[in-house]
């Protein structure tokens, strides 16, 4: 199966069907209609691409609603930890984490839905992240919580002195005290 269910209701692993023969792969990494047949209607609008060095930590980031995005995620070139938090209110998993490596070679993609925070570090040397989001950026709603949140104790597997963490995600706060306006949908 295509799909694997995680702990986190419509926290999605996708791994796609890779075709490999002696002159390389081939693999739809998208296809609607796989994911229309899996009850999962989301109408992508935007790709956004992102290429980091060893050591980067982006996020945790969100949309707030009405600009919320459900996102898909993978990696094009390299390795990263992809971490989200969910801050479902009344979610049965608010307030924990989930991780999972996505990399070039393993070609594992994390449906993130609305209502999760979401952030990753990169692990190789270099890493290019693709993913596709069903809601335009709006400024004005977005939101995050602080990478190193004593809180959730979240293990980006760099060692804290080669970090490196943009000034703006240094100023977010911790999950406590982060702007949230999602209730989970059970």
């Amino acid at each position: 199966m295509a799909f694997t269910a995680t702990d986190f209701p419509g926290l999605l692993i996708y791994e796609p069907r890779v075709f490999n023969d002696d002159r390389g792969y081939f693999f739809e990494s998208y296809n609607e209609r796989v994911f229309r047949e899996q009850g999962i209607n989301i109408q992508f609008v935007q790709d956004n691409q992102s290429r980091s060095c060893y050591g980067v930590i982006r996020g945790l980031h969100y949309q707030l609603n009405p600009y919320a995005q459900t996102k898909l995620i993978r990696v094009l070139e390299g390795a990263i930890l992809d971490t989200v938090v969910d801050i479902r209110k009344g979610s049965p998993m608010f307030g924990r984490v989930f991780s999972i490596e996505l990399s070039a070679a393993n070609k594992k993609q994390l449906l993130v839905p609305k209502g999760f925070a979401h952030g990753f570090s990169v692990l190789s040397e270099n890493a290019e992240v693709l993913y596709k989001i069903d809601s335009f950026y709006n400024k004005q709603s977005e939101a995050g919580i602080i990478y190193n949140d004593p809180s959730l104790n979240i293990d980006w597997k760099i060692s804290q002195g080669q970090a490196l963490v943009s000034p703006k995600d240094l100023e977010i706060p911790v999950f406590e005290h982060c702007i949230n306006n999602f209730e989970f949908q059970g």
